[in-house]
């Protein structure tokens, strides 16, 4: 199957999908059994509103969606709720939202770690290719905010009982300074 799918910073034209972001998230969430922190339309309205979403589209029809929020006065930006449609599925979609996200999280953000929690392989194997590393929860925000977000999730219970040190998602993070060392090394 040869598909066109455009993949874009959202904008305002782009609320429209709200309903049905939240409902493929809804049934993803259903299906895998495993946890997705739920937002109300107002809030992912506001992502899209602030141009902070990644939309995939082919034609009109929705096939994908990310978005990024910044935390703990902006030291640390999460790329969370990305979601593909099932049929747009196994065309390394999920990949160029990533890469998107991952882009517009680097500009808005320069110096931010990013971070994401999942439960996916191949969202793990993702965020891997884009220079992510395995960390325990202590490396991530203390901002209480952010962690409220985690309420709604099926898995919420494990995380209050290990005192936010273990869940049954994997944390993961690109700190950009890292990376500049790194390249440092390869001049040498």
């Amino acid at each position: 199957m040869d598909i066109q799918i455009d993949v874009l910073i959202a904008n305002e034209s782009h609320v429209k999908y709200v309903g049905t972001i939240l409902e493929t998230i809804a049934i993803a969430a259903k299906v895998r059994g495993t946890g997705i922190a739920k937002r109300s339309p107002e809030y992912v309205s506001q992502k899209i509103m602030e141009g902070k979403a990644i939309i995939a589209l082919s034609g009109e029809e929705f096939a994908g969606f990310c978005y990024i929020e910044s935390w703990g006065n902006k030291q640390f930006v999460a790329n969370s709720g990305l979601i593909v449609v099932e049929k747009f599925r196994g065309h390394g979609l999920a990949k160029m939202i990533k890469q998107k996200a991952f882009e517009l999280s680097r500009s808005k953000f320069p110096d931010a770690k990013l971070f994401g929690l999942t439960t996916g392989a191949a969202v793990m194997k993702i965020n891997y290719s884009l220079g992510y590393r395995p960390v325990t929860f202590g490396e991530l925000t203390n901002d209480e905010s952010f962690w409220k977000g985690c309420q709604s999730c099926v898995n919420y219970d494990i995380l209050q009982r290990q005192d936010r040190r273990f869940c049954m998602c994997t944390a993961m993070l690109y700190d950009p300074k890292e990376h500049e060392e790194e390249k440092e090394e390869e001049k040498k």
